[in-house]
């Protein structure tokens, strides 16, 4: 949907062709979500079919475009109607650890410092980017504020993960040595050595 919104919104300010709306997508996102050409013709023709969008009658070697009166009213209605998040995108990252916390056999505390590791270096690329080329580029300068707010939150959640994971195995683990080495591998921990017996 975001790249229909897109396309209409850059079509509300000139008309253009196919290449031009895809330099312009990716540009003022600092190319965080590159368009592939056939995705923006592939859109734009749906966005015909659905009377928002015309092919202008001129003489120019490459097809431009233009918006109809509802495709007007389609972006202007976009900037003032709130994103629906009632239901949230699926998640990789989610679903992955949510099956690893259950999944037998899945060390779901390795899962977790990798992704943690990985995510920490993500953090530290956008902070250095945004230090070094986003400072007189408002767009891409709020693209990159939210993809480090996002990777923040993303260690915080794993790091509440961990934790909750470690709480989880600690109440469930059963009683006896066994028992008590196999929660303690889930849980990340080292079991307590059993008591000498003197004879």
């Amino acid at each position: 949907m975001s790249v229909r919104q897109g396309i209409l919104a850059l079509l509300a300010e000139q008309p253009m062709h196919g290449y031009q709306l895809r330099q312009e997508f990716e540009q003022r996102t600092g190319a965080t979500w590159p368009l592939n050409i056939g995705q923006v013709y592939t859109t734009v023709q749906r966005l015909v079919r659905d009377g928002l969008v015309e092919p202008l009658d001129n003489q120019a070697d490459v097809e431009r475009f233009g918006l109809t009166p509802a495709g007007r009213e389609a972006a202007a209605a976009w900037w003032t109607t709130p994103v629906d998040r009632s239901a949230p995108a699926r998640d990789e990252l989610v679903i992955k650890i949510a099956l690893a916390a259950t999944a037998p056999g899945v060390d779901v505390r390795a899962v977790i410092q990798d992704q943690r590791t990985a995510s920490m270096r993500a953090l530290r690329d956008y902070t250095l980017l945004k230090a070094d080329k986003a400072g007189d580029d408002l767009a891409w300068s709020l693209v990159l504020d939210h993809l480090i707010f996002a990777a923040e939150a993303e260690v915080r959640w794993l790091d509440h993960v961990e934790a909750r994971v470690a709480r989880e195995a600690a109440r469930v683990r059963p009683a006896g040595p066994a028992a008590a080495a196999q929660g303690a591998a889930a849980a990340g921990t080292a079991p307590a050595p059993e008591p000498q017996v003197q004879r």
